[in-house]
């Protein structure tokens, strides 16, 4: 099985390089510009000439069976629909695209031509939150806080606050039937960004704190006088009278603690299939992005 994987940046080499460069029966090629790069990444993963690509032309004419796209989010849409039109099975990190109506073309075209499109969103695959789905759901509060990193409103919601949307949608219990904004905008630099998603008998709330103090992420999902708390995707709290405390084991690798060893598999195991994924729900989550970057703007106008 012939993979290719299109740019060597931080999210390619450590999280899903670890992974694709130990799979048996994949034969993995790497397609990026910068030779340097190439040249070292490649070395680590000790991959011949034949699998190191400086250009797209020459990864599409191996005949890939499947492809994981890593390049900055500015180039998705000219990679993600070279890769379409040629047939090949895509995974791209999320998001699709800073613009909706690019994200829209991309789901539409691989629709149109019956090829697998899958999005990045690791942490439905992530244990301790795909475990959150089997706990009683009343009250969802997510925080993804950072220090000192305000950032222009689309890309700090499109590249980051995404993750705390799509796991909102993830874990809603039910359809949304409200949605509810609250941001703090300065200088065109959005700080704080506050989510509400509410409908029958739950309420789902998100929040990213650009200036909390802390680098952090935290899920707790309560109902029926029950709470499950995951603490930076590795520490689960389940607070039933007294609290129990279950932490990932030592040798557990991180990228299956955060799901994208799982979500790799998944891709792979529907590509052998035959299965056409589509991206029809992640387009969805990109669309409740849109309406919070409108509702940011509007707000600060």
């Amino acid at each position: 099985m012939k993979v290719g994987c299109i740019g060597l940046g931080d999210i390619a080499q450590k999280a899903y390089l670890p992974v694709l460069g130990g799979l048996p029966g994949v034969e993995l090629h790497l397609q990026t510009r910068t030779p340097a790069t190439l040249a070292r990444v490649a070395d680590g993963l000790h991959l011949p000439e034949g699998q190191r690509h400086q250009d797209l032309d020459t990864l599409l004419a191996t005949g890939l069976d499947a492809a994981f796209v890593h390049a900055p989010t500015a180039v998705h849409p000219e990679i993600v629909t070279r890769l379409l039109e040629a047939g090949v099975p895509t995974y791209v990190d999320k998001p699709l695209a800073y613009e909706l109506a690019d994200s829209e073309r991309l789901v539409t075209l691989a629709e149109e031509r019956g090829v697998s499109l899958a999005v990045g969103f690791n942490r439905r695959f992530a244990p301790g939150y795909a475990q959150c789905a089997d706990h009683p759901r009343e009250l969802i509060l997510m925080q993804k806080n950072r220090i000192g990193l305000p950032e222009e409103p689309r890309s700090m919601i499109l590249d980051d606050f995404i993750h705390v949307v799509d796991t909102l949608r993830f874990l809603a219990p039910g359809p949304v039937d409200d949605v509810t904004v609250r941001a703090r905008v300065q200088d065109g630099l959005l700080h704080h960004v506050v989510l509400q998603l509410a409908g029958d008998g739950f309420t789902a709330l998100g929040v990213m704190n650009r200036l909390s103090g802390s680098a952090e992420e935290i899920l707790e999902v309560s109902g029926q006088d029950t709470k499950r708390q995951v603490v930076n995707l590795a520490e689960i709290v389940d607070h039933k009278g007294q609290p129990t405390v279950r932490r990932r084991g030592d040798w557990v690798p991180v990228a299956r603690q955060r799901g994208i060893e799982q979500a790799v598999l998944a891709f792979l195991d529907a590509v052998r299939a035959g299965k056409v994924l589509s991206a029809r729900d992640a387009l969805a989550t990109h669309e409740l992005c849109e309406r919070v970057v409108r509702a940011v703007r509007e707000r600060s106008a």
